[in-house]
């Protein structure tokens, strides 16, 4: 994927200062690895044929480019078939809770910057019982990287409907068919304001890699959906998009400066709408210059939450690559600012703290 920065000022701005100086303070260690590195002498424990294979050979496969000491990476995983991950990468980890994940990776990662932090979870841990968790780490732009395995349905458990499922899903707790309507994950963390989101395909090798060397790379939160096939509970989930036939028809590569469009010939491509939306529209019949040119680099994030609105519960037109990508202030490197200027100005008075104007004498 050829990636064209657009929007990027020529001199340093604040934000690239307050990077900077983060990274050389506290970034974690350079180092020289190969795949196998990151490979633990434990058996891999899925269904065959699970997606999520894929998914670990592609991340123990990239993160050698990255060039970080083993010791300074921490995977943190919540409950669900994805958050075995932590078991197979040899680095540090750890299964926590359901759902709260992302909040045990906020707390090392503000503790501890000089580690590459990540978390692995899935749609029901991310997005049920961990939602507020989710898009407060969102919100705040806490250094981590999340791996978010959307495979539209709880496979831990034994195939339950998800937060992601379809309308009319017929499951072991819907025998009648869902009758919620499912989140959308990319919508979902452009809406808590999230520097960096991206989307790719299990199956997709190259796309893959290509979405998370880039969150990799982002200093802040990076949130990826991927799609993940649930071979024994809900196989065939995104078939739309990854048969040959049909893939190419619905599915629109983002790829940063240029045009969007797709589908057989490039026959589709994607133009704006009035009130500020995008639709889809036949190329022979519109203007080049009406073309929708991407750029995840916009600050407002108005444009790229439209872009996640063009797919829907079917997954017609389901755009796939980074959606937005955007500089800002992490949480810790604002953090250590604050304690930095804290520290200048001396040690404090306990004793006047716990006795100050808002103190009660409660009397038996």
């Amino acid at each position: 994927m050829t990636t064209v920065e657009l929007g990027m000022p020529d001199a340093p701005t604040p934000i690239d200062a307050a990077i900077a100086r983060s990274l050389e303070q506290h970034g974690p260690k350079q180092t020289e690895l190969k795949g196998k590195d990151f490979k633990t002498d434990q058996e891999v424990r899925w269904c065959p044929g699970c997606g999520d294979y894929v998914i670990l050979n592609a991340v123990q496969s990239f993160l050698p480019s990255l060039g970080i000491a083993r010791e300074d990476m921490v995977i943190v995983s919540g409950i669900g078939c994805s958050s075995r991950f932590p078991y197979y990468m040899n680095t540090y980890g750890m299964h926590s809770i359901h759902g709260r994940a992302p909040a045990i990776a906020t707390g090392l990662a503000a503790s501890r910057p000089d580690l590459s932090v990540w978390v692995v979870t899935g749609d029901g841990d991310a997005l049920s019982i961990g939602g507020n968790h989710l898009i407060h780490a969102l919100r705040r732009n806490v250094n981590m990287t999340i791996l978010l395995f959307n495979n539209r349905i709880y496979g831990l458990t034994k195939g339950q409907y998800s937060p992601t499922s379809e309308v009319g899903k017929v499951t072991k707790s819907t025998p009648m068919g869902s009758l919620d309507h499912p989140f959308n994950p990319v919508s979902l963390a452009l809406g808590a304001d999230a520097t960096f989101v991206g989307r790719a395909m299990d199956s997709d090798r190259k796309g893959l890699t290509e979405v998370l060397r880039q969150a990799a790379e982002h200093q802040g939160t990076s949130l990826v959906e991927i799609y993940q096939n649930c071979n024994i509970f809900n196989d065939g989930a995104f078939e739309l998009l990854k048969d040959p036939a049909t893939g190419p028809m619905w599915t629109i590569p983002l790829e940063h400066g240029k045009p969007l469009v797709f589908g057989p010939d490039g026959a589709s491509c994607v133009v704006r709408e009035d009130f500020g939306g995008l639709r889809i529209a036949e190329t022979n019949q519109v203007d080049p210059s009406e073309i929708v040119v991407h750029d995840a680099t916009r600050e407002d994030p108005s444009y790229a939450f439209a872009l996640s609105r063009l797919s829907s519960q079917d997954l017609r037109y389901t755009p796939m690559g980074v959606f937005r990508k955007v500089r800002k202030p992490s949480y810790e490197a604002m953090m250590a600012e604050q304690l930095d200027e804290a520290r200048l100005q001396g040690p404090g008075d306990l004793d006047a703290l716990l006795a100050g104007g808002d103190t009660w004498e409660v009397k038996a």
